[in-house]
């Protein structure tokens, strides 16, 4: 984790050093309805990634020339309830709440994890898992919860690919999409702000955030510059975000990829001196944004 603390360290002194995602999370109960809305709305194919090894999901991907994907998970056909109940996104997955996850990729996860528990942090177990392409090849992987809550909920959780990563960002062998370069911001939605900012400041080292409110977007912001984390509390009870928290909890509200090829729509919010442009979130069903 010293690396890994170092970088975000830089990151947050040294604004544009951007600590890079492996890749972002989200959920519903048809996959093929939700790679259709993502390719209608946003523009982008995307490449189907096979079932996973738990009985109860299959995913598809959107991968980005900066080498992080969009994962858009569904149930599978033949399901084992008790296994889709068991899930630690269920709760997403059946309520087609979109975002609920996302992850950094490490390289020697066991280290990560006892530096990180050395710091005060909470940091799980670490467990394998993997899928199988629909060419065959198989992925293994392991991974590790960081903090409270659901996996990839309040923190990122850690991934260790034990297979080449390559072949699971690129089943095709290169990105699916050259329209964005990648996934330059996940938004957690949070209770607490105060709190949540004190929680990633004591896990990784950085300094305080930037912090401002966007009335038409329901939220207080706080991002910790030179990282891709912007943290988000609801204005008020009545703010969809309040509401979609009360809900699910601590967990990602929504992703921005970085400015691409493809033209802006609509009016741009402005976040700590950046332009966003929100995709059609009631046509889509979740909050993609684009960062300019």
């Amino acid at each position: 984790m010293k690396g890994l603390i170092l970088a975000m360290t830089m990151a947050a002194m040294a604004p544009g050093a951007e600590l890079k995602i492996d890749h972002a999370t989200v959920c519903g109960t048809n996959l093929e309805a939700m790679r259709s809305a993502l390719t209608a709305v946003a523009g982008v194919p995307t490449e189907y990634g096979g079932p996973h090894s738990n009985h109860a999901t299959e995913m598809a991907l959107v991968s980005f020339p900066d080498g992080s994907y969009l994962e858009v998970m569904g149930i599978q056909a033949k399901a084992d309830p008790a296994a889709v109940a068991m899930h630690v996104w269920s709760k997403f997955l059946k309520n087609n709440a979109g975002p609920c996850a996302f992850a950094l990729h490490v390289t020697d996860i066991a280290r990560e994890v006892k530096e990180l528990s050395a710091a005060g942090t909470e940091a799980g177990r670490i467990e394998s898992a993997g899928r199988t392409r629909p060419d065959g090849k198989k992925l293994e992987w392991q991974t590790a919860n960081v903090g409270p809550g659901n996996r990839g909920s309040l923190f990122p959780f850690l991934i260790a690919d034990q297979t080449p990563r390559e072949l699971r960002a690129y089943p095709s062998g290169k990105a699916t999409t050259e329209k964005y370069p990648g996934i330059a911001r996940v938004l957690v939605g949070v209770h607490d702000l105060d709190g949540a900012i004190a929680q990633y400041r004591k896990a990784f080292h950085l300094a305080e955030p930037m912090r401002q409110r966007d009335p038409g977007f329901g939220a207080d912001l706080a991002w910790f510059e030179g990282t891709p984390i912007i943290l988000a509390k609801g204005i008020n009870s009545s703010s969809w975000l309040t509401k979609r928290v009360d809900e699910y909890g601590d967990a990602p509200v929504g992703f921005l990829l970085a400015k691409g090829k493809g033209g802006m729509r609509g009016s741009p919010s402005e976040w700590f001196g950046h332009k966003v442009f929100w995709m059609d979130d009631s046509k889509l069903g979740w909050h993609l944004g684009i960062l300019i």
